[in-house]
């Protein structure tokens, strides 16, 4: 007896999976969707699973930011050793800072686009119901759904909007250090990070605003 295909089991068949990555590089959104509908996975899924893969990106970026800050400090208390290293560890904090702030960047685009087509959809098949009361009904919870992205939308750009002061803060660390590699330029870096803590714990309190309107906005899209 053949077994049935299960998107949670991880596995997808050849045909569909060749639908989904021509859906990819042609640019065809509906073949995309579609491809995922036989999948079992409509937009409001993938809509969810997106905000969920954004939400934990987010958490990680803070622990990312953190720690760049915390090398930061232990830098300005730098009493020997080899200062090629202490750059090194610097340089690394931020590109992976950065790198985290375009994959967040991107995953926001995801979302975008998801909605958008959701939305579109909806809107089109309210002209399909025959009974008002359902089409009011789905209309108001239409609504409330767009209302509720929109809250979550502003708060995750309004943070991603918050790391571009602190990376630029950061690359400029990593840049006077890889031409000042002595004892005098670590202790210029002082007010420095006094200046980068503050936008770091800006930058944490707007993550920890999208994270929890992410959190909310998941709750309302059960699966």
């Amino acid at each position: 007896m053949a077994k049935r295909f299960s998107h949670r089991s991880g596995r997808i068949p050849a045909v569909l999976l060749l639908g989904v990555i021509c859906g990819l590089l042609a640019g065809c959104q509906s073949t995309y969707y579609s491809a995922w509908e036989k999948l079992g996975k409509h937009k409001r899924d993938l809509l969810r699973d997106q905000v969920e893969k954004t939400r934990d990106e987010q958490q990680a970026a803070k622990t990312e930011f953190k720690d760049a800050l915390t090398r930061l400090k232990e830098l300005t208390r730098f009493d020997g050793g080899k200062l090629e290293q202490a750059y090194k560890a610097v340089q690394t904090d931020y590109e992976q800072c950065r790198d985290r702030a375009k994959s967040i960047r991107g995953r926001i685009g995801k979302i975008e686009d998801i909605s958008s087509a959701l939305f579109s959809e909806w809107e089109k098949e309210l002209d399909a119901y025959s009974s008002e009361a359902l089409r009011a009904s789905s209309r108001a919870k239409l609504n409330q759904t767009r209302q509720r992205y929109e809250s979550l939308h502003g708060a995750l750009q309004k943070s991603t909007d918050a790391m571009d002061p602190v990376l630029a803060r950061l690359k400029d660390q990593a840049l006077f250090l890889k031409h000042n590699l002595n004892a005098q330029a670590i202790g210029a870096l002082k007010g420095e990070v006094v200046s980068i803590e503050d936008d770091i714990q800006k930058l944490i309190t707007e993550m920890n605003l999208a994270i929890a309107q992410a959190e909310e906005f998941i709750k309302t899209m059960p699966e």
